[in-house]
């Protein structure tokens, strides 16, 4: 699992439509008190995973640890 890589939801592009919720088998997401998707379990993230982008129509997931 990743300490240094998890996803980040771009709100400005997220219509909370929560397949990368549905998508993630490891806990990494709920749906926040704002009704987008929030990361609160950034540590099960799988390293390089990518499988919530790739679900995400809008693009609106990019990855803390590719920001380098």
């Amino acid at each position: 699992m990743a300490k240094n890589w998890y996803p980040i939801i771009d709100k400005d592009k997220c219509i909370q439509c929560y397949q990368c919720v549905n998508f993630c088998p490891h806990d990494v997401y709920t749906i926040g008190d704002d009704g987008y998707p929030d990361v609160v379990n950034p540590d099960n993230c799988v390293e390089f995973c990518r499988g919530c982008s790739k679900v995400c129509d809008n693009e609106a997931i990019t990855y803390f640890g590719d920001r380098r």
